[in-house]
């Protein structure tokens, strides 16, 4: 995914003079086109994160449309405030990008994983917030942001994530990207967790269980049209995702649901837990402490299609 974004970002560079570019110094050669395209629009700030993002806002409140980049806990937990003063108070366009989110550095340790990112993110006044599930929905999640004149977070993955849609998808403010339909649960997953979703279905029909699945890569602002039609279509929706349940995609049902007193449908949600994974490996292996794997998944799935309690 961080390979297209280098590659979108060029390309959108061309026509909109506006586009800059800032990195952290993370040590690799991916904008090395964007930087001998538009020497001028490229900054290396260093390893000084939370400068960067002032340096940002003030491009962005003259003018410009810049966009931040570095791995995901440096670029959002590192430099909050300046985000929330800088970027958010004065309605800068300012476009935060995280790549390696969710669990994609496991092997690194919890000072890499970024599982609380979307929750004090999405919590900031005027903040958009995007995990696109591939490389496809990242380009149109880069388009969309710079139709909009407000701050952004994108979460994205690392590099290897598989391609879940055969083209580049449309993609409306807060609507879900639908890649199956069915009548009996609906799977709703966000960022690179999708690829797990993907599975979760195909098991799911196995069992002759009929499922709906929906990528939502906007995670604020919300389509509630969208989301209450979903909710009376399925009585069962299950949430996806590489991040906490406290605050991402899963709370952001649960507070739908709320608003909406929707009383028809049921909400299962999957998430990263509430404690550090202090063990190191790969993402999978990460994936499966949290019980973010078909196999923890399917049965609680089943389990609760077969409850009669709701």
């Amino acid at each position: 995914m961080r390979n297209e974004f280098a590659k979108v970002i060029t390309e959108l560079a061309e026509n909109d003079p506006r586009v800059v570019l800032l990195m952290g110094d993370i040590g690799n050669k991916l904008f090395d086109d964007f930087r001998a395209k538009y020497p001028d629009r490229f900054y290396n700030c260093g390893v000084a994160e939370a400068n960067m993002v002032s340096v940002a806002s003030g491009l962005a409140l003259n003018g410009f449309r810049p966009f931040v980049y570095s791995i995901t806990p440096f670029v959002t937990t590192r430099c909050l405030e300046q985000i929330r003063v800088g970027a958010c108070y004065h309605d800068a366009p300012v476009t935060i990008v995280g790549t390696g989110s969710g669990l994609s550095y496991a092997e690194l340790g919890p000072t890499h994983h970024s599982c609380e990112d979307i929750a004090f993110l999405r919590a900031l006044p005027g903040m958009t917030v995007y995990a696109p599930a591939d490389s496809l929905e990242l380009r149109s999640c880069v388009k969309l942001i710079l139709t909009k004149n407000h701050p952004a977070y994108m979460r994205i993955g690392k590099k290897g994530e598989p391609k879940l849609h055969p083209a580049e998808p449309s993609l409306r403010p807060g609507e879900p990207i639908w890649m199956n339909t069915g009548s009996q649960v609906c799977l709703l997953s966000t960022g690179t967790i999708g690829s797990v979703a993907k599975k979760v279905g195909e098991e799911l029909q196995k069992k002759g269980i009929s499922y709906g699945w929906a990528s939502l890569p906007n995670l604020k602002p919300i389509d509630k049209n969208a989301l209450t039609q979903l909710a009376q279509t399925y009585p069962l929706v299950v949430t996806l995702e590489e991040h906490s349940l406290i605050g991402g995609l899963g709370s952001v049902m649960a507070d739908f649901y709320a608003d909406q007193t929707i009383r028809t449908s049921r909400l299962l949600r999957f998430g990263t837990q509430d404690w550090f994974l202090h063990e190191t490996g790969s993402q999978d292996y990460a994936r499966s402490r949290y019980g973010l794997t078909v196999e923890k998944i399917v049965p609680e799935i089943l389990k609760s299609l077969q409850s009669r309690e709701w």
